[in-house]
């Protein structure tokens, strides 16, 4: 029964999803073209919001519990471990006045209408993964501009998604680069729980009334730690130790 009330719920969200898209693609494009940066990431901010009242058909609640005060004049790493496309929105949103930015692959980079856009104009950086000629300086050169914009690098370490909640090993070298490249930052670990419930049936129907979960754990000085190793353990124990598969 619950699956055949998740064709019909998946149905009415995926109209209206897609009708966010296509409104909210010529809004950004007029606002980057026209009024510059700010009023393209308040469009974006918006489409965020949207695209989280979109998922709110499927019954989805969102909590974001946050008992730090972050600093909006330094730049930020934002880690979080990675359950489905419906970390990135929360994330944006609750986290929009850091303005964070994505490392993302580059296939998301075209085809999709007002997120490819933002992905390339936004401020985040799209790689070839399997091209690390490419990926390496573009990571790199991603960094320098965190540190000079003092905005938020959004990383999922685990490299691909969790299809079961449960948490994957962190490949390090992109932090490593971060922290290379933005040595003023702080490091902000956030958990993720249940986004990935959104597709337990697999891309249609979606999964329908679920929780979905970000918790903020301490963030870190990057100057505060010699070893780099032991941060990264750090922040794998503080993200890992709070995921509830």
């Amino acid at each position: 029964m619950q699956k055949t009330i998740a064709y019909i719920l998946t149905s009415i969200y995926a109209f209206f999803f897609l009708l966010t898209l296509v409104i909210f693609h010529p809004i950004q494009w007029f606002c980057f073209n026209v009024l510059g940066y700010n009023a393209h990431k308040k469009s974006v901010d918006w489409l965020q919001f949207f695209i989280m009242r979109c998922t709110n058909i499927l019954g989805t609640r969102y909590t974001f519990t946050n008992s730090y005060k972050i600093s909006k004049n330094q730049p930020l790493i934002i880690v979080a471990n990675h359950q489905s496309m419906y970390d990135i929105s929360p994330i944006m949103w609750y986290m929009r006045k850091h303005h964070p930015k994505f490392i993302s692959k580059q296939e998301l980079g075209k085809g999709i209408p007002s997120v490819s856009y933002n992905l390339r104009h936004g401020g985040s950086v799209l790689i070839d993964r399997k091209n690390p000629r490419q990926s390496l300086p573009a990571i790199l050169k991603f960094g320098e501009y965190i540190e000079e914009t003092k905005r938020a690098a959004v990383i999922f370490p685990e490299g691909t998604r969790s299809k079961n909640g449960y948490p994957k090993p962190f490949q390090t070298k992109g932090l490593e680069m971060l922290f290379k490249k933005i040595p003023s930052a702080i490091i902000v670990p956030i958990t993720i729980n249940n986004s990935w419930k959104m597709l337990r049936y697999g891309k249609f129907p979606m999964g329908i009334g679920n929780h979905i979960q970000l918790t903020v754990h301490e963030p870190l000085k990057l100057t505060n730690f010699e070893d780099k190793q032991e941060l990264i353990k750090q922040i794998e124990t503080a993200i890992s130790s709070s995921i509830k598969p």
